[in-house]
């Protein structure tokens, strides 16, 4: 007998390549139970629902995701600077190529935040805080010069947030998106780095 984690792991992924093809308001409880041969009543003792489903794909992508992002910002090779513009780029291109691919992943992601939008805070803080290290790591090295990261890191979060989504604000392309983000970044980084004049500096 499988157990439950695994059983939960099982019914993801049937409903995701349910989700994905048929979109999901043609998806029904059934059809998914159906898709990993147990009957709707077993399958409710896993998930109350259709969109609890839908979110517990979100959240195994969105682990993916932070996984990623968290490498990113411990590479050792990066400089702090290089950090936030790799953090912000892969995150970008994470999303855009997702939703551009398959458009039933807009619709999921659309839903979620409707049904669900405790669920875009609580993924957005997680990543704020992976911002904070970097931030904080900048500070003890030298590089940025930041009063209170935590605010600083939030505001990045907010001034990047078409970058974050790019689909449900604009139709640019992925090369115009590349600009537009280096150019915001370019400004941001400069206003936190630190640059001090050295004593010697008239």
């Amino acid at each position: 007998m499988l157990c439950k984690d695994t059983m939960r792991d099982t019914i993801i992924s049937a409903a995701m390549e349910r989700l994905l093809h048929y979109g999901y308001a043609k998806t029904t409880m059934a059809e998914i139970a159906c898709d990993c041969n147990m009957s709707p009543g077993n399958l409710y003792r896993y998930f109350s629902g259709k969109i609890d489903i839908a979110l517990a794909i979100a959240e195994r992508h969105g682990e993916e995701l932070f996984v990623h992002l968290r490498e990113i910002v411990r590479d050792k090779t990066l400089s702090s600077s290089q950090k936030i513009r790799a953090f912000f780029s892969a995150y970008m291109h994470d999303t855009y190529d997702k939703l551009e691919n398959d458009p039933r992943i807009y619709e999921l992601a659309q839903i979620i935040s409707k049904e669900r939008p405790d669920f875009a805070n609580g993924q957005i803080a997680k990543k704020r805080a992976l911002l904070v290290e970097v931030l904080s790591a900048g500070n003890a090295a030298g590089d940025f010069n930041i009063p209170d990261v935590v605010f600083t890191a939030e505001m990045m979060q907010s001034a990047l947030l078409k970058f974050s989504y790019p689909q449900l604000w604009t139709r640019l392309t992925i090369d115009k998106l590349e600009r537009e983000l280096d150019g915001v970044l370019d400004i941001i980084v400069a206003g936190i780095t630190n640059t001090k004049k050295s004593p010697d500096a008239a």
